[in-house]
């Protein structure tokens, strides 16, 4: 069995972009990184008296159950300094497990996964966990711009709990203008 694995990173201390290359360097090792979005300068989300965030998102497939990759990301935020002093509060990093869809061997390879991003259809349902260490999907997912800007980049046909696409939810959420994209600024 196999994991897809739907991933927000974000950063607003330190060298932002440095820190989440690093980020995503290391999630290579938990598995094979199929996708990662592009780099979107965000505004701060809950607490709102801190700098801006980058962000992006990344879709993964790995052996790893849902818990011992959530383990894997922790160990990454640790290494790459990320210290918890409050709520929502500023970080160096940020790794988020959004949503995890489990595949089969025979549906594992690259082209496959690739096929399956980018199909309308319901190829495989979402896990469902909600246990004290990790929700699944993610609870805050979907009122999030800063995290559906980028996953719709990279997974715009992926179905959510809502039984809505990525592609629209981000369209629907009010503060998606406020999410900028790097590549734009520069």
């Amino acid at each position: 069995m196999k994991y897809i694995y739907y991933l927000s990173l974000g950063a607003n201390l330190g060298d932002r972009l440095a820190t989440i290359g690093k980020a995503v360097e290391a999630l290579g090792q938990q598995g094979e990184i199929i996708r990662v979005s592009q780099m979107y300068e965000t505004p701060p989300w809950g607490k709102l008296d801190q700098p801006a965030f980058i962000n992006c998102a990344v879709v993964i497939v790995s052996k790893l159950v849902p818990v011992e990759f959530l383990h894997g990301c922790q160990r990454i935020e640790k290494n790459l300094g990320r210290v918890r002093h409050e709520h929502w509060g500023a970080r160096t990093i940020d790794v988020d497990i959004l949503c995890v869809q489990s595949i089969n061997e025979l549906e594992s390879g690259r082209q496959a996964i690739e096929a399956l991003l980018d199909s309308p259809v319901l190829a495989c349902p979402l896990l469902m966990m909600d246990t004290e260490e990790l929700q699944l999907p993610h609870p805050y997912m979907l009122e999030r711009a800063f995290v559906m800007v980028p996953l719709a980049e990279i997974a715009p046909q992926l179905v959510l709990a809502n039984g809505k696409r990525a592609v629209e939810i981000c369209h629907s959420l009010p503060d998606r203008e406020n999410i900028v994209s790097l590549s734009t600024i520069g």
